[in-house]
C-alpha cells in the first residue's frame, strides 16, 4: 500500500455568481451583486490544481453540481422562472466548489476498523448549501467505492449543523499513522451564526469509529467568528505534525494545546500573535486558509492565496517565519481572486484524504495531461462571466446545463451521475 494524502479540488461550476447568500462571509456580502467570471474563475483553480501536481502533490477532483437543482425548487414548490430571486439564486449556487465542506474524512489508521471513512457534510445552516450533500454523497460513493478501503456516510440529522473538513483538523506525526482528530465547534458569533454544532461532530467521531482518547473537540472562539470566521479553516489550519492558528482562534487555547501535547507529544505550534497580524487582517487575508501542505522533500509548504502579499502586516510576518529554523519552510502563492470575492481560499477548494490513490476511482484523480483537457473544456463552454439579473434567463440556463453534460461525458462519469 501507498498511502497519501491526496487533495480533492472542487472544479468551480459555470454557474458561479455573486450573489452574497452567505451571512457572516464577509467577502461574500461586500461583492455581492457584481459580475462574476466563472471561466476565469474555473481556469484560476485548475491553475492552482497543476501547481500542486508540479510540487509533487497527489491531486484529485470533485465536479460541479447540476444547476439550477430543479429537485430542490420543486420541493419549494416553484421552479426557476417562478422562484423569489433569493431561491433562484440558491438554487443556481456554485459553493459546492469549496470542496472543504463536502465530508468529513477519518483515515484508515485512525478508525476502529481499519477503513477510511467518510461523513457528507448536511450543510443546513445556509439555505444555498443545504441542498448540496445528495449530488456530493452520490460522488463520494462513485470516487470511494471500495467498500474494502471505504465507509461513505450519510449526513448528520439536522438540526445539527455540520460544515465538513472546514472544521476539522488532523494531527500525526506522519500521514500514514494515526494521529489526533480534532473537531471545532462553535456556539456565537455575536450577529453571525456558529455553523458547526458540537453534536454534529461527536456524531462524526463516533460513526468513524475513532479512539475517544484521540478525539478533541474545541471551541471557536466567539471573537474569531465574530470577526468574519465562519469556518475554523479561516484561523487555524494543521499539517502532520503542525498546528499553524491564530492566537484568538479558540476560546480556551491553553487547554486545548496541553491536551494535544499530551496525545501528540510530537506536535509543533506555530502561533501567530494578535499583536503582529490582527484578526482583522488575518481574515481578509485568508492567511490560514491556506493548504499547509508536505513535499515529497519532507519539508512543509504553505500555498496561500496571493492577497496574503497585499496586506504588508502579514507578509512580513510569513517572510520571517520562513526565513527562521520553523517547520514550514516554502511560501506558494496561489491566484484564486474569483473564488476569494466569494469567501474561499486555497484551502476552501480543497478536500484531503488520507489513503492509498490504488484505491480511489481513477476518474477523479488527475495529471497535468488531464488538467489541460478540464481546462481547455472550461474555455469552450464555461460563461464568461454572469450578472445577478441574469441567473433565471433560459439561454444562461442552458449553457450552464450544457458545460456540465460536456464535462461528465468527457470524464466518463455521466453513467454514474444523474441528474
Amino acid at each position: 500500500m501507498s498511502i497519501k494524502e491526496i487533495n480533492f479540488d472542487g472544479i468551480i461550476g459555470p454557474s458561479h455568481n455573486y450573489a452574497g447568500l452567505s451571512h457572516g462571509n464577509l467577502a461574500s456580502a461586500r461583492n455581492a451583486g457584481a459580475v462574476s467570471h466563472p471561466r476565469a474563475a474555473a481556469l484560476q483553480g485548475i491553475e492552482k490544481m497543476r501547481g500542486n501536481v508540479r510540487l509533487g502533490l497527489t491531486q484529485g477532483i470533485f465536479l460541479p453540481q447540476w444547476r439550477p437543482d430543479v429537485d430542490w425548487l420543486t420541493k419549494l414548490g416553484t421552479d426557476v422562472g417562478n422562484a423569489e430571486p433569493h431561491i433562484r439564486a440558491a438554487a443556481m449556487s456554485a459553493s459546492s466548489m469549496w470542496a472543504a465542506n463536502a465530508a468529513t474524512i477519518s483515515p484508515a489508521s485512525d478508525t476502529a476498523d481499519g477503513r477510511t471513512h467518510l461523513t457528507v457534510a448536511n450543510l443546513v445552516t445556509m439555505p444555498h448549501r443545504s441542498h448540496e450533500w445528495p449530488q456530493t454523497l452520490a460522488q463520494l460513493r462513485v470516487a470511494f467505492s471500495d467498500q474494502r478501503a471505504f465507509a461513505v456516510h450519510d449526513p448528520v440529522p439536522a438540526p445539527f449543523g455540520d460544515e465538513g473538513a472546514a472544521n476539522h483538523m488532523r494531527l500525526t506525526q506522519r500521514h500514514d499513522m494515526p494521529g489526533v482528530e480534532v473537531f471545532v465547534y462553535g456556539r456565537s458569533g455575536g450577529a453571525f451564526p456558529a455553523r458547526q454544532h458540537v453534536e454534529a461532530s461527536k456524531a462524526i467521531a463516533r460513526i468513524h469509529g475513532l479512539d475517544p482518547a484521540r478525539a478533541l473537540f474545541v471551541e471557536q472562539s466567539e471573537e474569531a467568528i465574530a470577526a468574519g470566521a465562519f469556518h475554523n479553516d479561516v484561523v487555524a489550519v494543521a499539517n502532520e505534525r503542525v498546528l499553524f492558528t491564530h492566537e484568538q482562534a479558540f476560546t480556551d487555547k491553553a487547554a486545548f494545546y496541553a491536551d494535544l501535547r499530551a496525545a501528540l507529544p510530537c506536535v509543533e505550534i506555530v502561533e501567530v500573535p494578535a499583536s503582529a497580524v490582527s484578526l482583522s487582517d488575518a481574515i481578509r487575508s485568508y492567511l490560514f486558509n491556506a493548504q499547509l501542505v508536505t513535499l515529497p522533500d519532507g519539508t512543509m509548504a504553505l500555498i496561500l492565496p496571493t492577497e496574503a502579499q497585499d496586506i504588508p502586516a502579514v507578509w512580513t510576518w510569513l517572510e520571517q517565519m520562513v526565513a527562521g529554523n520553523g517547520p514550514i519552510r516554502k511560501l506558494v502563492p496561489v491566484d484564486v481572486r474569483q473564488s476569494m470575492a466569494n469567501g474561499g481560499g486555497p484551502a476552501c477548494l480543497r478536500l484531503r484524504v488520507v489513503a492509498d490513490p490504488a484505491d480511489i476511482d481513477p476518474r477523479f484523480l488527475v495529471d497535468e495531461k488531464r488538467l489541460d483537457e478540464i481546462a481547455a473544456l472550461v474555455s469552450q463552454y464555461w460563461p464568461e462571466s454572469i450578472e445577478p439579473q441574469d441567473l433565471g434567463g433560459t439561454r444562461l440556463i442552458a449553457r450552464i446545463e450544457q458545460s456540465w453534460l460536456t464535462l461528465v461525458d468527457h470524464l466518463q462519469l455521466s453513467g454514474d451521475l444523474s441528474i
